[in-house]
């Protein structure tokens, strides 16, 4: 007798017992790892140097000190820029996270033009970064605000913005009306109706939608760059400077740091969404 068929069933329970590298296959699997690697190499001559013990840059490093991190905590210079950086990423995430939100609840529904919103709302993703701040510069430098810090936060704010409506519509995907409607059946608004009942349910993708506004502002150097100036330099505006005008290991100490930042930010939406489930369950 000839071997039984496998059903759907059957496949689809091995699949999942395989796991998620498992259900591909294994050139896909070596290709990833290989991008991976890849992507992950230049930490290992960051991190080190940034505990070099050499006046300079050189790798590998001939001792190990700290002396480039005191440099970095020590500096006012870089101290300023830090502290405006977390100050614009802070108002940026507040700002693109509300924005965003009420962005993603408004084209959940149909309505005409919502294709035309939706394309205009997301091109930051898509548009180079390099075009965006150049236009941003042309209408700033008319309406004299390079250098300002509602500037900033205004241009980084455009940025992240697709992030959180991308983040959150996802988060609306299956998202059950019918409570909504409940809720305004017994007499809520429709202020309390989002605040009592739809909120809590995709918190988790307003949290994580932030986060990411967060990191994409703290981040960012190419706007700050053209619209920064030399008065609100941030944190990335100011390694590009160091790089630049003199070749600094501080500048390794200070990219370690962020990379542990964006790193922390990222595990923690990740923490938050998984400890949240799934939005309609």
């Amino acid at each position: 007798m000839g071997a039984r068929p496998v059903t759907d069933r059957e496949r689809a329970l091995r699949l999942e017992a395989a796991g998620p590298l498992g259900r591909r296959h294994p050139a896909l699997v070596a290709f990833g790892l290989a991008t991976l690697v890849f992507l992950a190499a230049p930490l290992a001559v960051v991190v080190p140097i940034s505990f070099s013990a050499a006046k300079y840059l050189t790798f590998p490093p001939p001792g190990w000190s700290l002396q480039w991190y005191e440099r970095y905590f020590g500096s006012r210079e870089w101290m300023s820029a830090t502290g405006r950086s977390f100050e614009v990423a802070l108002l940026t995430m507040v700002a693109a996270t509300v924005v965003g939100t009420a962005a993603a609840l408004a084209l959940r529904r149909p309505f005409r033009g919502r294709a035309l919103v939706r394309l205009i709302v997301l091109a930051p993703l898509v548009v180079p970064v390099i075009i965006v701040a150049i236009a941003v510069y042309g209408l700033y430098a008319r309406l004299k605000m390079v250098g300002t810090l509602h500037g900033l936060v205004l241009a980084h704010t455009v940025l992240a913005l697709p992030f959180v409506v991308v983040v959150v519509s996802a988060t609306l995907h299956g998202f059950d009306e019918t409570l909504e409607l409940a809720a305004q059946n017994l007499g809520a608004n429709r202020w309390q109706t989002f605040r009592l009942v739809t909120l809590p349910l995709i918190r988790p993708g307003v949290v994580s939608g932030g986060l990411l506004a967060f990191v994409t502002s703290f981040d960012e150097v190419v706007v700050a760059i053209f619209v920064s100036g030399t008065q609100a330099a941030t944190l990335p505006k100011q390694m590009w400077d160091g790089i630049r005008t003199e070749i600094d290991p501080t500048v390794a100490a200070v990219s370690s740091l962020l990379i542990g930042v964006t790193v922390a930010v990222v595990g923690l939406s990740i923490v938050v969404r998984r400890r949240a489930g799934p939005p309609d369950s």
